[in-house]
């Protein structure tokens, strides 16, 4: 299977499914990383890899869909099966998910349905919730709101710092994000309705 990696910052998960790729925890093909800014680091990481990485200014366009048709008309160049959102902030298009539907996976730094949207550490950091961690699940229409595939607990301790917190959760993503994208390669999850069963 072929999929794209869709980017915003500094590639802290690209690099994890790089190296999954390359070691064989991921058998498919990274054919492409699509940024939306121009300096994110995620873009050096793929061209580290030698994999095609492309920059589509939003400035360009006068909606979130006309900026979606032309992503969605670049992934087409590439063949793509399926869709790895990696750090990408911007919520993607009715018109995207048409596309390919039960095909976007994202990963969110909380154990979804608690703390959805942005700056979900830091909420579950001023909450005082004991644990948080991170949720990889299929992209829907509504925000956060998809198929849970993976969910990793990630404790919060009482001398953790808002940044040791951050440093545990991106290492819990790491692990569990190639996972995810394994089974989905492997044909291993059964999406009906919001439940997703691992076969």
């Amino acid at each position: 299977m072929n999929f794209a990696v869709l980017a915003s910052g500094r590639g802290g998960n690209l690099q994890a499914i790089i190296e999954a790729l390359k070691d064989g925890r991921i058998k498919a093909h990274l054919k492409v990383v699509v940024s939306d800014k121009k300096d994110a680091y995620a873009l050096e990481r793929a061209r580290e890899a030698k994999i095609p990485s492309v920059f589509i200014n939003p400035k360009d366009f006068n909606d979130r869909e006309s900026y979606d048709r032309a992503v969605v008309e670049r992934l087409h160049k590439f063949n793509v099966d399926f869709i790895v959102l990696a750090g990408y902030m911007r919520l993607v298009s009715d018109y995207f998910i048409e596309q390919y539907p039960d095909k976007i996976l994202n990963i969110h730094p909380s154990l979804l349905p608690e703390f959805k949207g942005l700056h979900a550490i830091k909420k579950a950091f001023d909450s005082g919730v004991t644990v948080t961690g991170c949720t990889v699940h299929i992209v829907v229409r509504e925000m956060d709101a998809g198929p849970i595939v993976l969910q990793e607990k990630v404790p919060i301790a009482p001398k953790d710092s808002l940044e040791s917190l951050e440093e545990k959760i991106h290492q819990a993503e790491h692990r569990i994000y190639p996972k995810a994208i394994d089974l989905f390669v492997r044909g291993k999850l059964k999406i009906e309705g919001r439940k997703v069963t691992v076969l």
